[in-house]
């Protein structure tokens, strides 16, 4: 070959090789820009599925309030909330626990017994995040079968929480059994009964969670059972209650949700509160319950 043509095919094959070097390297580049994106969208659902949920420490009474925010437990992981339940036998700890920020809110009270608490305990800044559902008071007796077979003298053991009391003696009332002064119901106590023609004697200095036991005893004629400690008890307020208060929407005593006050506007709470009152959960108390605890719609 001549040195013509070799110079042709040696300036030939170096500008094939250049050429290739840069579409290899642009190549490179393009590469490494889709790995770089692909990286980085990598990081990206990595960093969603690594995201911690958020915590929510909740306090309730055994049953029915613990069973609901059991069963209210997988909705809430759906919406990225872990809920942590820490239950409470006691009617005055979870205020406490709630204002000592120990818990996130709490689930056991009604709407007279919070507002009894705010204003025995001044210090409280807590308050409603929504309602729940009611638990219909019943009256439970091993000798009689009704309020009027009570005889007279007969004794009526209740719960020593004043915000019970207005329920317990306005069922009484709208038995006829005892007539109450000029006095809302719901704010109704011993000393606004002005006329007890069967002289009965209401014995209201029993703690709440003691009443099932005293039931059990055949203490007293009649006994004024909540019905979570009756449920808890196994005992059923449709069945067994001898007289049971109205659950329609104007019974005052709703169970809430409580949190304090700084925390009305979260976002997790606004999640917990629209949990609670979905239809899934109101079908769930509707089901477990039969009555015994009533859902609210608000």
């Amino acid at each position: 070959m001549s040195k013509f043509y070799k110079l042709i095919a040696v300036g030939t094959l170096t500008t094939l090789l250049v050429a290739c070097g840069a579409d290899e390297e642009a190549a490179d580049e393009t590469q490494t820009d889709e790995n770089g994106d692909a990286a980085e969208e990598g990081e990206d659902t990595e960093a969603a599925e690594d995201e911690e949920p958020s915590e929510l420490v909740v306090g309730a009474t055994n049953v029915p309030h613990a069973e609901i925010l059991e069963f209210a437990e997988d909705l809430l992981a759906e919406e990225g909330i872990e809920l942590e339940i820490e239950t409470f036998n006691d009617y005055a700890l979870p205020n406490q626990a709630l204002d000592n920020e120990d818990l996130d809110a709490n689930f056991f009270q009604h709407r007279p017994f919070l507002a009894d608490q705010l204003e025995e305990f001044e210090e409280y800044d807590i308050v409603e995040a929504g309602g729940v559902h009611i638990e219909p008071i019943g009256v439970y007796s091993q000798e009689y079968g009704s309020l009027e077979e009570l005889p007279e003298g007969a004794t009526i053991l209740m719960s020593d929480s004043v915000a019970d009391h207005g329920r317990v003696l306005t069922m009484f009332e709208e038995a006829g059994l005892i007539e109450l002064g000029d006095v809302d119901g719901v704010e109704a106590t011993m000393d606004d009964i002005e006329e007890n023609p069967n002289d009965y004697e209401f014995e209201p200095q029993y703690e709440a969670a003691l009443l099932p036991q005293a039931y059990e005893n055949n203490e007293g004629d009649a006994v004024l059972i909540n019905s979570n400690y009756a449920i808890d008890y196994d005992l059923s307020p449709l069945e067994d209650s001898i007289a049971s208060e109205s659950a329609d929407a104007d019974n005052p005593y709703v169970n809430v949700i409580a949190v304090n006050s700084e925390d009305e506007e979260d976002e997790d709470i606004a999640t917990l509160m629209d949990v609670l009152q979905s239809d899934e959960v109101q079908e769930f108390i509707e089901e477990e319950y039969a009555g015994a605890v009533v859902p609210v719609e608000e």
